[in-house]
Parts: structure tokens; sequence; C-alpha cells
């Protein structure tokens, strides 16, 4: 990541192939990368997570309570979008926002594991791409087995002038299609971009360190203070894109449902 003192901002979302997981199938390279390690690592610690909130005691301990904790939050962020029909979604949008909120967490993390840096897939689009077109197929799905046809009413505003309705089907149909794109790429940027902006304070830091004294003190401390606030802002990020994608898909299953 470092060479001659300087520091590779986009270093840190390069994929790598991991030794020994470079693998031909069908005459196809699949490489098991870090970005897959990530993945495989948030997706077992989601699962430890809920197994350990799995108990039903009676009188709950702090880990069971912290799964309940977030299940009634995903209920009622269901239940406040989507209505009682939301119940059924409860699962699946607790898994989403409890596997965004871990892989953006672990990317944070200082250290890596097995010799891999931390690495945080969410900041590939590739990654978020695929989650927001899985919670968009979903939407599609309920909307024409539960309306059939008269789904695509949901293009259609009510009221709408007989003479309007061409060119209003059109930017409503193509505003549809744009959401899954948009989905994934508001959780891309964001993750994106605060690391590369931590990346670029620790340039200026090692750079600071290797100036000399009066430098670093003038450029290095100051933005080593920088990192450490950019930091606990990061940490907010990770929570609110979270946050915000589980929303989203919410309010577009609600109109899955809920077609008027």
């Amino acid at each position: 990541m470092a060479a001659e003192g300087k520091v590779d901002p986009m270093h840190q979302f390069q994929l790598e192939k991991l030794a020994g997981a470079d693998w031909n199938i069908g005459g196809y390279n699949i490489a098991f990368t870090n970005s897959a390690l990530w993945m495989a690592l948030s997706t077992l610690v989601l699962i430890v997570f809920v197994a350990g909130g799995l108990r039903r005691q009676q009188v709950p301990g702090r880990w069971q309570m912290a799964v309940e904790t977030f299940t009634g939050f995903i209920d009622g962020m269901l239940a406040a979008n989507v209505g009682k029909a939301g119940k059924k979604y409860v699962p699946y949008i607790f898994s989403l926002f409890m596997f965004i909120l871990f892989a953006n967490f672990l990317g944070l993390m200082p250290l890596g594991v097995f010799g891999v840096h931390p690495f945080t897939f969410t900041s590939h689009f590739s990654a978020t791409g695929v989650l927001a077109v899985l919670s968009f197929s979903i939407v599609l799905i309920v909307g024409f087995a539960k309306h059939k046809l008269h789904f695509f009413s949901l293009f259609v505003p009510h009221g709408t002038p007989l003479v309007m309705i061409p060119l209003i089907f059109v930017v409503e149909l193509i505003s549809f299609l744009v959401r899954p794109f948009s989905l994934g790429l508001r959780l891309f940027v964001a993750m994106m971009a605060g690391h590369v902006l931590l990346e670029v304070l620790s340039s200026f830091v090692i750079s600071g360190g290797n100036a000399g004294p009066v430098l670093f003190a003038i450029a290095g401390i100051p933005s080593f203070i920088l990192m450490v606030g950019i930091c606990a802002l990061e940490l907010l990020v990770a929570g609110i894109q979270a946050y915000v994608f589980a929303l989203l898909t919410c309010v577009y299953l609600n109109d899955a449902e809920n077609l008027h």
C-alpha cells in the first residue's frame, strides 16, 4: 500500500486472489478473492449473531436482547412503511440490514485476518448492485404475483389526464427501473468516499513525518486528529447506509404490496 513513503488510496479496493484459491471449473477461472473472504466472514458473523439470540430465555441476556432489539427495529420499519403485510419480510430485511452493517463495520477493522488486509466489499458496485437487484427482483415478483398486469398501474398515477398517460408511463417506468441502480450506487459511493478520504489523510501524516518535525506539526498532527474524527464518522455512516438500504427496500415493497 505504501511505497517510498507514499500511500495509494485506491489500493484498498483492489481485488486479490488468495493463495491456493485459484480454481478452474469448466474452463473458467473462479478465484476465491479477498472480497469473497470478507463476504463469507460477514455471513458467518451474521449467523453467529442470530444463533446467539435464539436461546429464548425467559430473562434474556444481553446477546438475546441485542438480536431482539434489531428484530423489533426492522419489524417496526416494515410496519410503518408496508403495514401488516410487511411482517413476512422481516427475515429478509433483517438479514439484509445486518449483513450490510457487519460488512461495513468489518471493513473498518484496523487489522486483517489470515494475512489479508480488511476489505469493504460494499465499496464495490458489483457487490452492492447484486444486493440491489436481489431486492428489486423480490419487489417485481411480489408485485406481479399479487396484482398480475394491474401492477403496471403503478406507472400511471391516479388522476393522470388521458392525453398524458403515454408520457407519464414512460417517465415513471424509467424512474422505477433506475431504482436498483441508485440503491446500489448510494451505498457504494458512501463507503468508497469515506475510505478514500481516510487514505488521503494518512498520506498527509506519513508525508509530514518523513519531511521533518516542523512539517509534521503543521500538517501531520492536524491530519491525524482529523482522521480520528473521520473514523468515528465512518462508523456512523456504516450504520446509516445499512439503514437507508433497508428502508428503501421497505418503501419499494410497499409499492408492490399496497398498489392502489
